[in-house]
């Protein structure tokens, strides 16, 4: 059987390292690290590595090359209204990414995507993996470019490549420093969040050990559709207040004392954004973002459980301490909202 040699994005990254930590541990496979700075990756990967800048459109020709599925985790993502930065870290370099691998003969490419392409449900009904039922935001820049990626790579696949989009839940575990978690922990202890719809909306999170796995069960699925989309989540799906209670208890952060609507804190959230150049810190106090991903993400494993095998393993809870853990070493910083 000839061995296929996989190259993994972003593999620096806290995505990225997890895909390299699970592959290299898989027979009949050899895995190449793709990154901005070697110097960077985790001491375990001793493979090979292509360092460069996705940015650079030399730099995605060659790096394809010889490659029989892409694991595209190098995704550069801000938390709110970074339009340009979007457009030329990740948007561009995305699409130029996936041409390059079509024009090598790439067979598969696996794109890092998240279950808030779609609409947040508000019902008992789960939202299923219908991947025509993308949704721009408008507000939110980096969901929107996936979203046009998502749609991009429907209308080309089928020619030549397989394309999968991995909707993920909300990655929690240590290494993540971009992410609800991180950003809510610190804006807990001011005493001004708010529960918005009672805490009774549900969060599909998803662990780092979880989210690696799902992209080794693509990686290696034998019947795939031209275009595949699965949603990848947690075994559970904890309601907000669930989640909230457990980062007070664990941090000694206070809970919040009211409720609001989401209407009212969509409406919060955009006043922040506009007063952020004229206010105190190094991010808003709230993003459109946040309240975005605190919406109900009612969503199934079904397809990705009978199609890929896929089946969470992590419990939220320790994954969540994990990352706590992290934090409270750095004194819970408050989040920069976008990558450097």
């Amino acid at each position: 059987m000839k061995k296929l040699t996989i190259l993994v994005t972003g593999a620096s990254g806290f995505l990225g390292s997890n895909i390299l930590k699970k592959f290299i541990k898989v027979q009949d496979i050899q895995v190449i690290a793709a990154c901005r700075d070697g110097n960077k990756l985790a001491d375990f990967f001793q493979g090979e590595i292509r360092e460069g800048d996705l940015t650079d459109a030399d730099y995605r020709r060659s790096v394809v090359e010889g490659i029989d599925i892409i694991c595209h985790a190098g995704t550069w993502a801000a938390m709110w209204n970074h339009e340009k930065a979007e457009e030329d870290n990740f948007f561009k370099p995305a699409l130029g990414l996936i041409n390059a691998a079509m024009d090598a003969g790439v067979k598969h490419f696996i794109m890092t995507s998240t279950v808030a392409v779609t609409r947040p449900g508000h019902s008992q009904t789960a939202i299923v993996d219908d991947f025509s039922a993308t949704h721009h935001t408008g507000f939110w820049p980096h969901v929107d470019r996936i979203v046009d990626i998502d749609r991009y790579m429907q209308e080309n696949a089928g020619h030549g490549m397989q394309m999968t989009s991995l909707r993920l839940g909300h990655f929690i575990g240590k290494g993540n420093s971009l992410g609800i978690v991180p950003a809510l922990v610190p804006r807990l202890k001011t005493h001004l969040v708010p529960w918005i719809n009672r805490g009774r909306s549900r969060l599909p999170l998803l662990s780092d050990t979880d989210a690696a796995n799902s992209f080794i069960a693509v990686a290696l699925a034998e019947t795939l559709e031209p275009y595949e989309s699965f949603n990848i989540v947690g075994a559970e799906l904890p309601s907000t207040r669930e989640v909230i209670e457990f980062i007070a208890e664990q941090t000694g952060s206070p809970t919040p004392l009211f409720s609001v609507p989401y209407p009212v804190a969509y409406a919060f959230a955009w006043l922040m954004e506009k007063l952020f150049p004229i206010l105190p810190g190094k991010a808003p106090f709230l993003t459109r973002s946040i309240i975005h991903l605190a919406e109900d993400w009612n969503c199934s494993n079904h397809y990705a459980h009978s199609k890929l095998g896929y089946t969470p393993q992590k419990h939220w809870k320790v994954a969540m301490q994990e990352a706590l853990d992290e934090l409270k070493e750095k004194n819970y910083p408050w989040q920069q909202l976008a990558q450097r």
